[in-house]
């Protein structure tokens, strides 16, 4: 059997030649080779000709991908034979009547993402509290947004739940301020006590000289009187403060003969 034979040859059960599928194939890999091309190039546009953020370029990307890959199925389809145009009044049909049975959230997400991706309130690297759930965000896309949580937990939130709710975006700001909270006891002088702890955080190298750190009585608890710590530092050095005053506090009040109380109760018995 020659090879034009073959090639004319339909497939069973439908009028399709393999010649047609073989030309379907290579519009296939011809349109997904284009499709990598034409998604770079306007990732690169995007990313040099304007100022936009990184988190509106992946989604505007996001976006231009989708209609371009949906183009390339409907130039296959027309390929092998298949009326595009009453495949597309198809596809309209079937998403009207899907938004008609409830898919008011979809777009409500899709719009959502829209508004987080111009006014950005969230960027890709940031840490930031959606929700109640806090974690590091990876990216938003034309539904959702993704964050990595602390202990690697990965973390999908619809946008309408983003742009709906506050958002606390703990890196925006260059600096932080680190609260420490600590008890003495009631017979305490206060001024020393306030001084110790004053001086260990102007001794600290990543607290900042301004504004300057104060220690603070923030309240007459049962069987201490508490003071706050506050120094503020670099956004990335906050933890690390705040864990070192944690942890020097105790050494320092110790060395200053400051007690730090154990919670107690007086009981008084009526003979």
């Amino acid at each position: 059997m020659a090879l034009e034979d073959i090639l004319n040859t339909p497939v069973p059960l439908t009028s399709i030649t393999l010649e047609t599928v073989v030309l379907a194939v290579i519009a296939a890999v011809i349109g997904l080779i284009v499709v990598r091309v034409l998604r770079s190039a306007f990732k690169m546009a995007l990313s040099r000709a304007t100022k936009l953020s990184g988190l509106v370029v992946d989604f505007l990307l996001s976006f231009f991908s989708i209609l371009l890959y949906v183009i390339l199925v409907l130039v296959v389809m027309a390929t092998l034979g298949f009326d595009v145009s009453s495949v597309v009044l198809g596809l309209s049909a079937v998403i009207g009547l899907i938004l008609g049975f409830g898919l008011q959230d979809t777009i409500t997400n899709l719009a959502a993402g829209v508004w987080v991706a111009v006014f950005h309130p969230i960027e890709k690297g940031e840490f930031a509290e959606i929700n109640g759930i806090s974690g590091t965000v990876t990216g938003v896309g034309i539904m959702t947004t993704e964050m990595l949580k602390v202990d690697n937990t990965y973390i999908t939130i619809p946008n309408s739940q983003v742009w709906g709710n506050p958002v606390i975006n703990y890196s925006r700001m260059d600096t932080r301020r680190a609260d420490v909270t600590v008890g003495v006891a009631y017979d305490t002088d206060l001024n020393k006590a306030i001084r110790v702890a004053t001086d260990l955080m102007k001794s600290h190298e990543k607290v900042l000289p301004s504004p300057e750190p104060v220690t603070v009585v923030t309240e007459l608890a049962d069987s201490s009187v508490n003071l706050s710590l506050r120094a503020w530092t670099k956004t990335d050095d906050l933890w690390g403060v705040k864990w070192d005053l944690t942890r020097e506090i105790v050494g320092a009040f110790r060395d200053a003969g400051i007690e730090i109380p154990f919670p107690q109760v007086d009981v008084h018995l009526d003979s």
